[in-house]
């Protein structure tokens, strides 16, 4: 069986090193640009470069059933901005997040903004992708990290001068990293499927019960 894993392009940066790290042997990844069309994949992923406003708007058309579809139980994995998109608002522009997650978006709290390069990312457990692809050390390259009402979303943290930042969260069918992935080598790529893989067994869990 092969899966349709949707990656959406809303017109910021190079989606090559993401859509080669999540083509996998059965799995189809599929590149649009057209909100509308989101919710009719297996996986859905929000890519993590760009800047909020802009990702809002080319959302905007679509958001209520791309709301609906993930709580609705559809899969979806959000990267950097990807996973700020899960959220209801940011500090960096106008424009509405998705609302999957409560809880805004905020400027990091340090001198040395943005953070880039290699940071500690400590999980609350082993639970779903930290149990699949153990990941302790990841890129990062931010300004702003969210900030959610209910901590129990969160799956890990790090820090960056003293402020310390969900790095990794989960409500439902959504998860977002606020670190890239696919530039933490082998074993940030290992990690990124490890959550495509939970994604699409869960969805297959819930369909066959």
């Amino acid at each position: 069986m092969t899966h349709r894993v949707t990656l959406f392009d809303y017109g910021a940066g190079n989606l090559h090193s993401l859509a080669k790290a999540l083509a996998t042997p059965g799995v189809e990844v599929v590149i649009e640009a057209d909100a509308s069309r989101l919710v009719d994949s297996s996986l859905l992923v929000l890519p993590g470069v760009g800047a909020f406003t802009t990702a809002a708007d080319r959302l905007a058309p679509a958001i209520h059933e791309i709301r609906t579809a993930i709580e609705g139980g559809l899969p979806c994995v959000g990267v950097c901005l990807g996973m700020q998109l899960l959220f209801e608002r940011s500090e960096e522009g106008a424009g509405a997040g998705l609302g999957v997650i409560a809880g805004d978006v905020r400027r990091l709290r340090a001198r040395r903004v943005p953070q880039i390069g290699w940071n500690e990312v400590v999980p609350v457990g082993v639970d779903g992708p930290f149990a699949r692809a153990p990941l302790f050390e990841a890129y990062y390259a931010n300004s702003f990290v969210c900030a959610p009402r209910d901590e129990r979303t969160v799956l890990a943290w790090s820090e960056h001068e003293g402020d310390r930042f969900p790095a990794a969260v989960r409500a439902g069918s959504a998860v977002g990293v606020q670190f890239h992935p696919e530039k933490s080598s082998a074993a940030g790529v290992e990690f990124l499927r490890a959550m495509v893989r939970d994604g699409l067994e869960n969805r297959a869990k819930e369909r066959g019960a």
